[in-house]
């Protein structure tokens, strides 16, 4: 006793052990440790930085997006700033990673809504991305959840306070080429010629109905559509013809066509379809390219919308993957969108589909002299982006851009050329057997 009394530490020491062998067992210490280890990891995890590894910027006249991609959920702040007018977006322990210092560098002089890009570390935590607009901006910040081949994504839409007028464009376009076309008509003219031509010409001025045909490229931006095998993108084959025809039909007397998208950039098929209505458009005409699990599915196709329900289980099929786009392209679910909150009221939508698959059969006649047809009749579902109750809207199914035979043809300038005439060509029987009303008569109301 006075021995262990004489040397006190090393007797609290034989103490403390023989009281942990008395009280507990060496594997409960073993299973504490184990659960402090889990703990360690799972509170090391919460507060590790995250890596953003893509950063994508896409620039339009309707809206500028702005993407950060990353293997984990970004938490965010968005602010808004005069004087001069800046957009801030604060993130949370977010790494200041290469792939994140090279988003300054992506700014084109040329971008509409944002002049430059600033980041810096804003305080311990905070990795602040500050945008220099040139205008006023109405900025919409969301998160979208992992989806096809996309992890995580933070989006930040830039839009402007005074939304671009299409159909305005389009009539300032049509005045230029008609400045254009009046200026070279009358380079050698004298003014005697031109007070006998208003002398004979007096009293037999007609107007002219210009027919105007929204056309659709199909996908863009964060939504690249199909894809072969080579890595082509079916968003860029569609813009490609979208284009080819566009530029036919403006070369007609009496017709003109706007794109819904002429660039590579995201639009929501609510948008696609108010750009249509916003240019009292008389036709919708969308361009896809087809694909299939398998190589060997070949063949172009021509759809009209379809109030009951598909014509077949791939018409079905594919609607609902068109539909889908918008989940893969990135739309703000939580935001009432004005494009969305449109109420379609309307009497004529049956009579509306038939003019539409009128304008399908001629299309699609016309498109079988180029190129082999998936089925040799029209075919319905439930295109959302068909849904214009007074608009004849169809969707085009150029081919299959995942039969490496038709690939190689869609990316073929040439046969693009093909493809586009033969859909003007459609078109013009279709309005030689029926007509526009002139003006185009309103029969919806939105509200």
């Amino acid at each position: 006793m006075f021995e262990r009394l004489a040397n006190p530490k090393a007797f609290l020491t034989m103490v403390s052990l023989d009281c942990r062998k008395l009280f507990f067992p060496s594997s409960f210490y073993t299973f504490l440790f184990i659960v402090a280890s889990q703990f360690s990891l799972h509170v090391g995890a919460a507060f590790a930085d995250t890596i953003v590894t893509s950063t994508r910027i896409w620039p339009a006249s309707e809206y500028t997006r702005l993407t950060l991609e990353s293997a984990t959920s970004i938490s965010y702040s968005l602010s808004l700033l005069k004087n001069p007018h800046r957009v801030v977006l604060d993130l949370e322990n977010v790494t200041l990673t290469s792939e994140i210092q090279r988003l300054p560098g992506k700014i084109g002089f040329d971008y509409p809504y944002i002049r430059a890009l600033r980041i810096g570390r804003f305080k311990p935590g905070i990795l602040r991305i500050v945008l220099d607009l040139k205008t006023e901006v109405l900025p919409q910040a969301f998160v979208l959840k992992p989806v096809a081949n996309y992890g995580h994504r933070l989006v930040l839409d830039v839009y402007p306070v005074s939304p671009p007028d299409p159909l305005m464009a389009l009539l300032n376009e049509d005045a230029m080429k008609s400045a254009q076309a009046n200026a070279h008509a009358n380079i050698k003219s004298d003014v005697k010629a031109k007070d006998n031509a208003t002398s004979n010409t007096k009293g037999n001025l007609e107007t002219i109905r210009l027919i105007t045909i929204a056309i659709d490229p199909g996908h863009g931006g964060e939504d690249p559509g199909a894809m072969s095998r080579r890595g082509t993108y079916e968003k860029n084959i569609t813009l490609a013809i979208a284009r080819k025809l566009k530029a036919k039909i403006d070369a007609e007397p009496n017709m003109r066509a706007a794109l819904t998208r002429d660039g590579d950039y995201f639009m929501s098929l609510p948008m696609r379809l108010d750009k249509a209505r916003k240019l009292n458009a008389d036709l919708f005409v969308s361009i896809h390219a087809d694909a299939f699990v398998k190589p060997h599915a070949r063949g172009s196709s021509v759809f009209a919308l379809s109030e009951r329900g598909a014509t077949s289980a791939a018409a079905r099929w594919l609607a609902k993957k068109e539909n889908d786009a918008d989940l893969i392209g990135g739309v703000n679910l939580d935001i009432k969108d004005h494009y969305l909150k449109k109420t379609l009221l309307d009497l004529s939508l049956t009579a509306t589909i038939n003019d539409s698959l009128k304008l399908a059969r001629e299309v699609l006649s016309e498109i079988g002299e180029i190129n082999q047809l998936h089925k040799n009749y029209v075919e319905q579902a439930g295109f959302a982006v068909l849904k214009s109750p007074d608009i004849p809207s169809i969707l085009v199914e150029t081919a299959f851009i995942s039969n490496p035979d038709e690939e190689k043809r869609l990316r073929n300038s040439a046969y693009q050329d093909k493809m586009a005439k033969a859909m003007l060509v459609g078109i013009k029987r279709y309005l030689a057997k029926n007509p526009p009303l002139s003006p185009r008569s309103k029969m919806v109301r939105l509200e």
